[in-house]
């Protein structure tokens, strides 16, 4: 049988949460609102397959940049080069 090659493959522990933090995140993850400008971390919750980034990003820190709709924009470096990312909030965390 062939191999998938999904967006989620490679990802089994990468994607978990430990088990007492199991099932859906806060409704307030879902809320938070960021400006351009600011500093995020990328953490990806995998009880939310909508909007995540790609699981190459995760752990990575970013700028805001944009918005489009609810999702925003990240410009991420990537070695040499900058990336732009698309994300949902539930998948952001604010740097302090």
């Amino acid at each position: 049988m062939d191999k998938s090659h999904g967006i989620r493959r490679k990802t089994r522990y990468k994607l978990q949460k430990p088990k007492r933090k199991r099932g859906l995140s806060s409704i307030t993850r879902a809320l938070q609102e960021f400006e351009v400008g600011d500093r995020v971390h990328i953490k990806i919750d995998p009880s939310v397959h909508k909007g995540a980034p790609h699981p190459r990003f995760h752990g990575r820190t970013g700028e805001v940049i944009g918005q489009r709709g609810r999702a925003y924009l990240l410009k991420i470096r990537d070695g040499n080069t900058y990336k732009t990312v698309i994300s949902l909030p539930e998948h952001l965390i604010p740097q302090r």
